[in-house]
């Protein structure tokens, strides 16, 4: 079944939306944080980083706190329907050697299992282009692992591919 999905930050028709069964997007609120953890863990354990390589609470904890801190560049943004988190995108701006405006990094997307094919994943993505529009960024990009097919079938839709590869070393 297909939902309608509504785009709002704070407005007077959230409470609304909420009761009606739409899906709305917002920016994360302080009180979302157990229903915003559960996606966290899912997006997580889908990238293998559960158990013993699961992230410590340490870092989840900063990673929420980042949210709400003035002086960070990283913001959150869910989708919720009936009170219910469906998903998250995380992202954030950043300078770059090519371009005078910032660019935003879209570094987590995810919705859960049941929300998955009715167009959450979409609409986080394209609220993170208006978001980043009128944030005076010139880009949007992100990455996602090679064997990740179902959510490259939508990246295909809403982007094009770079042509780079990832590099990483930890140090």
């Amino acid at each position: 079944m297909r939902h309608a999905i509504i785009v709002r930050y704070h407005s007077r028709l959230d409470e609304e939306l909420k009761l009606s069964g739409r899906v709305l997007i917002r920016a994360v609120e302080q009180s979302d944080f157990s229903n915003w953890k559960l996606l966290w863990d899912g997006y997580n354990a889908f990238y293998g980083r559960e158990g013993k390589t699961a992230l410590s609470e340490t870092i989840t904890r900063t990673t929420w706190s980042r949210f709400f801190d003035c002086y960070e560049p990283m913001n959150a943004l869910v989708a919720e329907r009936s009170g219910q988190l469906l998903g998250l995108a995380h992202f954030l701006f950043h300078r770059s050697t090519t371009s005078l405006e910032p660019t935003c990094y879209l570094q987590d997307l995810f919705t859960s299992e049941d929300a998955r094919g009715q167009g959450v994943g979409r609409t986080l993505i394209e609220e993170v282009y208006r978001y980043a529009k009128a944030s005076g960024a010139s880009r949007v990009y992100w990455q996602t692992h090679q064997t990740n097919a179902n959510a490259m079938k939508l990246y295909d839709k809403v982007a094009e591919k770079s042509g780079f590869l990832v590099y990483r070393k930890f140090v």
